[in-house]
């Protein structure tokens, strides 16, 4: 979709892309090759449209996402996602609250459509900050206000990756209620897992914390990576939706992802413990 892709480029707004389609121009190619003539475009406009496409071959060619990010509008960032799906990760952190001065990250879980890595508070976090390096798309859920800013000011860690938050994304699709009730809305089920959020989190790391059970941690990774799991198909079925919306909907839609197989399995009897101590709790 990107090299179809031109409301980034200088002097062309998203009802002159539009235009452009109508008038053939479908592509960069298409654009390079074009005359004042050929498009709907002033010619000086259109000069200068070409010259910054030529740049945008270039940025595309060297793999760097985060020249597209700062130039695409914002409702429009989407259309990252097919040409860097091969550099992006899926990320989501647990935490032990929602951000006060004493708050930290208990695990990240990190997908990359291929492999599943985890990171934990006291044991292997640090090496998070090495890892992420890796890749040049981030995806999350919510991650502009909230897992971005933990990593940076927890970790230290720049996180100036191109970034596409899904919380946006399905809104401007309709879809709202948080991750779990956007999954719900697009038929994505979670099991053993399903009613566990993000409160029932913080207390299975306060059970492993207190215990020192570590199906009580296995527990609270299976919840974290089935985050991150669910975000590649929530990402593709967005992106499919959006570009239903262009003229490229047949040539460019994406198969559902395969499931990987998961590294960790929720332990029932500890969530029955933390949904009872829960339960006490409320009614104290």
């Amino acid at each position: 979709m990107l090299t179809h892709t031109f409301c980034h480029l200088q002097g062309i707004g998203s009802r002159t892309e539009r235009r452009l389609w109508d008038a053939g121009i479908v592509s960069w190619e298409d654009l390079r090759a074009a005359s004042p003539s050929d498009t709907p475009m002033p010619a000086g406009r259109l000069r200068l449209a070409q010259l910054h496409l030529e740049e945008s071959i270039t940025q595309l060619a060297g793999g760097n996402p985060l020249h597209f990010q700062r130039s695409l509008p914002y409702d429009q960032q989407w259309r990252l996602f097919a040409d860097f799906r091969h550099r992006a990760v899926y990320l989501d952190i647990e935490t032990t609250g929602l951000g006060g001065p004493w708050d930290h990250i208990t695990t990240i879980a990190l997908y990359d459509g291929r492999g599943i890595s985890c990171y934990v508070h006291d044991d292997n976090l640090l090496q998070f900050r090495e890892d992420i390096l890796r890749y040049g798309l981030v995806v999350t859920y919510n991650g502009k206000t909230f897992d971005l800013p933990f990593i940076r000011r927890s970790l230290h860690a720049p996180m100036d990756h191109a970034h596409i938050d899904l919380r946006y994304l399905l809104k401007s699709l309709g879809y709202r209620g948080g991750l779990k009730g956007c999954e719900r809305q697009l038929g994505i089920h979670r099991d053993e897992l399903d009613g566990v959020d993000g409160l029932f989190a913080v207390h299975l790391w306060r059970e492993y914390q207190r215990t020192g059970d570590r199906r009580a941690l296995e527990t609270l990774l299976a919840y974290n990576v089935l985050d991150v799991v669910n975000l590649e198909s929530l990402m593709v079925m967005a992106y499919n939706a959006r570009l239903d919306g262009t003229p490229f909907r047949e040539a460019h839609r994406l198969d559902a992802p395969p499931r990987p197989d998961l590294p960790y399995r929720p332990d029932e009897g500890t969530m029955e413990r933390v949904r009872q101590g829960l339960m006490t709790t409320s009614f104290r």
